[in-house]
């Protein structure tokens, strides 16, 4: 397997991981048809659901969750630190796209100088 691989593949995953959480914030967050089936029957599970991502987002947990990821992987070496900073990039592209984008931006470039950092030799 080349040595570029698996970022391009992180790359790949990431950005069909944006395109999911832009799809949820347009098409559950965003869609006014859902406000009128949620005044109505609140107990639907994709009310339920969009009730609980909006506190979600309220409370900043994804920018919150993911720049602590990416904090700590940038200061741990090796494989796990990459790990971390994939995860803490995860973490930070729905927050991009669900409203938490003050947090959001700083653990991207955190995970994103973590994730590019050449390996010592």
């Amino acid at each position: 397997m080349p040595r570029r691989m698996p970022v391009i593949l992180l790359l790949i995953v990431l950005s069909l991981w944006l395109a999911a959480s832009y799809g949820v914030r347009f098409g559950l967050m965003e869609d006014s048809r859902w406000v009128g089936l949620c005044a109505e029957s609140a107990s639907r599970w994709e009310c339920v659901a969009r009730s609980q991502l909006g506190w979600l987002i309220h409370f900043g947990v994804f920018g919150t969750l993911a720049l602590g990821l990416s904090a700590v992987a940038f200061l741990i070496p090796g494989r796990l630190g990459w790990r971390l900073a994939a995860l803490g990039m995860f973490a930070a592209l729905p927050a991009l796209a669900l409203y938490n984008t003050s947090l959001a931006v700083f653990a991207v470039v955190l995970a994103g100088l973590r994730l590019v950092r050449a390996r010592p030799s």
